[in-house]
């Protein structure tokens, strides 16, 4: 299946490198992976490159083929595939996890998706054992990442891929890295610290009264419960949704002794489908209606139909409990408003107003907003901003190099508005081809124990009543946009 694999740092650096196959030279070569590093890193000014190429030689030869490969130049532009064809003659597969590249070669044709699939299961495998999934991490455990490696993958076909089944093939104790957090200091105060969540699952395992460490401290039975909502909206410029979609889903991560069997409870009155409304709930007193749902194989939906409730017994790490999707109109976290006015022949102001929809218990952490300007034409930009109460660091400037105004904000409160004012000189007057140039704007956020769907966890509850046994359960709401952008 596959012939090499390796992981790779932001850098470039190769951090884990292992051979399964001989076929030539060895994917983990240090002149293979700075090839494959380079086309990931710089696929967009790669992309570009051949752009210019592509308009230089149409020009030379044919002005009637100009157009058509242009636009197939200009497809390559964004990130690069997972799938890459290098001149060595393997295909090369990878997958981007907390800045990590997680690869693979093959000589043979194989699924991509299947080895997609496997690098996504290693870099989690990774994280469970390590605790955190960093460069740091990796380093420091590399003896029982390989021990890993050498259970999963035999010859290039992967043979065990679960969490619980390789404890037993796993001797090695895992070296603790504390994680680096993006939003730690966003967190309301009232929640609990996260750092549990990034304990090595094999030492919750050999701790907890479970012996194996003979350590004197006793492991916490916790489990970690997240509902995250990935939002994709499509805003006119006039502020209205085009379209809207919901990719939802419920992961966990358990650290309890004994694998007891828990008790999931959704909405009493969550719609699934089409189906009609249960208990004599109508239409309009619907809490959450999603379109479809997919649950893990280990849960059992006896008790779904009749009382929204999942039982199952949690799997070792991090493991998603249900997908869901919704589909149509919701409210949107935030609105945007975009007016361009062209005040000179060679002047345009480009106004973006924000407004917070959510109530003003939530905020948005991390809010940053792109505004992609024509690559060819700017003179100059000026930005300016009017920022509501507590919206703490704020800073809006355009980068010539990624032609683009980058707009950040630290924390972004419900109920509030943002405006940025931009005035933008250009070289020559304004044309149709330059103004089809500007936008879209693109809006990137996450919001803290915020969800759009209105899907709840009633109770999470262990099925058996077992003395002494009081787990710790935490449950967390969080909101990110996956794709939130507004036509200029």
């Amino acid at each position: 299946m596959i012939s090499n694999f390796f992981v790779l740092s932001p850098r470039g650096d190769t951090i884990l490198a292992k051979q399964y196959r001989s076929s030539g030279a060895a994917a983990h070569e240090r002149s293979h992976t700075e090839a494959l590093f380079r086309k990931i890193k710089f696929w967009d000014d790669m992309a570009s490159k051949e752009e210019t190429a592509v308009v230089a030689t149409t020009t030379d030869t044919d002005p009637h083929q100009h157009q058509p490969q242009q636009s197939s130049s200009q497809t390559r532009t964004g990130d690069a595939p997972p799938v890459l064809l290098m001149p060595d003659g393997l295909s090369y597969f990878h997958v981007r996890r907390n800045g990590l590249i997680f690869g693979a070669s093959s000589a043979r044709n194989v699924s991509p998706n299947t080895v997609v699939e496997l690098l996504s299961t290693i870099a989690r495998i990774f994280k469970d054992y390590c605790g955190t999934l960093s460069e740091e991490a990796l380093r420091k455990n590399f003896i029982l990442c390989y021990e890993l490696l050498d259970e999963m993958i035999d010859y290039g076909y992967p043979q065990v891929t679960r969490t619980e089944n390789l404890k037993s093939f796993v001797y090695n104790e895992p070296i603790v890295v504390e994680p680096v957090f993006n939003t730690g200091n966003m967190v309301n105060p009232k929640t609990a610290s996260a750092n549990a969540v990034h304990k090595p699952v094999i030492a919750a395992s050999r701790q907890g009264g479970l012996g194996g460490s003979g350590s004197s401290t006793p492991q916490k039975n916790e489990i970690f419960v997240d509902i995250l909502e990935r939002l994709n909206v499509l805003f006119s410029n006039n502020g209205y949704v085009l379209n809207s979609t919901i990719d939802g889903c419920i992961q966990m991560k358990s650290y309890l002794a004994g694998n007891p069997q828990l008790r999931l409870a959704l909405n009493e009155d969550l719609i699934v489908g089409k189906e009609a409304p249960r208990g004599g709930y109508g239409a309009s007193n619907v809490a959450a209606k999603v379109d479809d749902m997919n649950f893990n194989d280990c849960v059992n939906l006896t008790e779904f139909e009749t009382a929204r409730t999942l039982s199952f017994i949690p799997p070792d790490g991090e493991f998603v409990v249900l997908n869901y999707r919704i589909t149509g109109e919701f409210a949107t976290p935030f609105r945007i408003f975009p007016s361009i006015e062209e005040v000179e022949p060679k002047k345009i102001e480009l106004v973006v107003l924000i407004r917070g929809e959510m109530a003003s218990n939530h905020f948005g952490a991390n809010v940053s907003v792109e505004i992609p300007m024509p690559k060819t034409g700017v003179a100059a930009v000026s930005c300016s901003l009017i920022t509501a109460p507590g919206t703490g660091y704020a800073h809006a400037e355009y980068t010539a190099s990624s032609h683009k105004i980058v707009w950040t904000m630290k924390k972004f409160i419900g109920g509030g508005e943002q405006t940025m004012r931009a005035k933008i000189a250009l070289d020559k007057p304004v044309t149709t081809q330059w103004r089809n140039q500007l936008g879209p704007i693109n809006m990137c956020f996450e919001i803290p124990m915020y969800n759009v769907s209105n899907v709840q966890v009633r109770y999470l509850r262990v099925a058996e009543n077992m003395v002494g046994y009081t787990p710790y359960r935490w449950v967390r709401y969080v909101t990110q946009s996956s794709s939130y952008v507004c036509r200029l």
